[in-house]
């Protein structure tokens, strides 16, 4: 897997924050739940995202977590650097130490492309556009479930 576990999580918590009202604080509870990911290891990854200023936090009786603002406004390489680093976007994918063009190792060129292509779609896709496209076909955001997961609160 290209994207760590908790980088894959906070992908799908931001995408469930997405598809709320915008404003809304959502109890970190109630998303470990609908998600299926561990509270602790959810509240974390939510520091994570937090401390980068993606997300908003409130406590007390009414408290939770949502976005920081519009989910059009938020692309997924936001998150992947928050949590997992731009790694994924500069190291060699057979882990060597100072390949490049120089010194390329044998996956370099495919490698790079590739990566380059990775780039590209996290920097263009929002998590908007991402909640819209799973409400409309029921993608699923959970092991069994779909978006409509979603609506069910």
């Amino acid at each position: 897997m290209l994207l760590s576990k908790s980088c894959v999580y906070g992908l799908r918590a931001s995408l469930y924050l997405a598809s709320k009202k915008e404003g809304e604080f959502i109890p970190i509870k109630k998303m470990s739940d609908k998600l299926e990911i561990s509270f602790h290891f959810l509240t974390k990854i939510l520091q994570q995202l937090t401390a980068e200023g993606i997300l908003e936090s409130f406590k007390g009786p009414n408290g939770g977590i949502r976005l920081n603002r519009p989910g059009h406004n938020v692309q997924l390489m936001d998150i992947v650097l928050a949590i997992d680093g731009e790694q994924l976007l500069t190291e060699c994918a057979l882990g060597l130490p100072g390949c490049g063009i120089k010194n390329p190792c044998p996956l370099h060129e495919k490698w790079a492309e590739t990566r380059d292509a990775i780039k590209g779609m996290l920097e263009n896709t929002t998590l908007t556009e991402l909640v819209e496209k799973g409400k409309a076909e029921n993608l699923r955001l959970t092991t069994d479930g779909g978006f409509d997961i979603l609506f069910d609160d």
